[in-house]
């Protein structure tokens, strides 16, 4: 989850990374030739002192230190083999480059140090994304899950978008869902919403009922949250459920994007729901109950849950990322299509956004085995 196809935390890429760290050795050489090669009027001082500086955030501080020793050295001998060195101009570009290479050791010491935060925020925050959004196992119930969290800024592990995948005596019930705001507020109601969700999920009988739990545990939660968030939060959110045997999946959408259904042949149905409805915790709104959609499910097939930062995914134009569109016609087959239908959708939205994603997204998808998987012993007949 969050992954970020090859960068690192400085957003630079592999080749990036290498032809920077040789840039300060490169700057060096080419200084010594341009300054050995020219008149003495010319002189190569620029690259002597940009060399300390570029290597300050990327090397180590023994590095930083040798690259300004090596470029101090450099202008030394230079000028003294011109035999300038007493001139002004000399003097003053050995002071410059001692000077520039004292501020790049300071510079690398600020680096260092941040980075050393980074790294302990970064750690906080994988261990809140592992206790809040645990990775479901790939086998749950048995039916093939993968899950997906992509953090649409760089570093944030964790915002407001959820999902959970459960087996309960009354099959495989799952949620996917988004709640409104940012921050750690946000991330204290995924908290509420999730372990509401797991409670109810194997307590109570119905979908239905599962889903009027978790509005009265989002009541409860906004009379404890101030400002603006104890009136107006919400959460969007699908329910499913895959009861065990059976070759149907039963829908609750609470004004989340509607999930789709892959068949293993390409076929694509959008499951929008028959009634909308309010999202969950806008029980004060309206009053009503909640009806289940229900849907085929055969063997092969995959579905696909999702929050808006895939469909609202926008490029350079303007123009969303439309999944249904796109995954139309396409087969991910076998145990694995579940993982490799989320990767696809992974990388095809940093494409669409030029790595530019404006929220977060989370995906969900769930395959029914077929009697042609391997180990797998299932009814395939059971719902066609």
């Amino acid at each position: 989850m969050g992954q970020r196809g090859g960068t690192d935390e400085r957003g630079a890429t592999g080749p990036e990374r290498a032809f920077v760290r040789v840039l300060p050795l490169l700057l060096l050489v080419v200084g010594v030739l341009y300054d050995a090669m020219t008149p003495s009027e010319f002189t190569a001082a620029p690259l002597f002192t940009a060399a300390p500086l570029i290597a300050a955030p990327f090397y180590s501080r023994l590095n930083t230190v040798l690259t300004g020793a090596a470029a101090t050295g450099a202008v030394l001998v230079l000028h003294y083999g011109s035999a300038v060195n007493s001139h002004v101009e000399a003097v003053t570009e050995v002071v410059t480059v001692m000077t520039v290479a004292a501020l790049a050791i300071v510079i690398n010491r600020v680096v260092r140090r941040g980075n050393d935060r980074l790294a302990i925020a970064r750690s906080i925050s994988e261990a809140t994304q592992r206790a809040v959004l645990p990775t479901p196992d790939p086998r749950i119930g048995g039916l093939d899950i993968a899950a997906r969290y992509e953090a649409a800024q760089a570093d944030a592990f964790i915002g407001g978008d959820l999902y959970a995948v459960q087996d309960t005596p009354h099959g495989v019930r799952l949620i996917v869902g988004d709640v409104r705001g940012k921050g750690m507020g946000a991330v204290a109601a995924v908290a509420v919403v999730i372990g509401a969700f797991r409670e109810a999920a194997e307590q109570e009988a119905t979908l239905e009922a599962v889903a009027q739990r978790l509005e009265r545990a989002l009541a409860r939660e906004g009379t404890r949250r101030e400002g603006l968030d104890a009136f107006e939060g919400f959460t969007t959110a699908v329910l499913a459920e895959i009861r065990h045997g059976e070759g149907a999946v039963r829908l609750i959408n609470r004004g989340h994007p509607p999930p789709l259904l892959l068949r293993g042949d390409g076929r694509l149905c959008v499951l929008s729901a028959t009634e909308p409805a309010l999202p969950l915790g806008m029980g004060d709104l309206g009053a009503w109950p909640d009806r289940a959609d229900e849907a085929e499910l055969p063997p092969g097939a995959l579905l696909l849950f999702y929050t808006d930062g895939l469909s609202e995914a926008r490029d350079a134009a303007g123009e969303f990322y439309d999944p249904a569109t796109r995954l139309g016609g396409r087969i991910f087959p076998g145990r694995g299509g579940p993982h490799a239908l989320l990767a696809a959708l992974a990388g095809e939205v940093r494409r669409h956004t030029g790595g530019g994603m404006t929220d977060d997204m989370a995906l969900l998808a769930v395959r029914r085995p077929t009697a042609a998987d391997p180990d797998v012993t299932v009814d395939v007949t059971a719902g066609d």
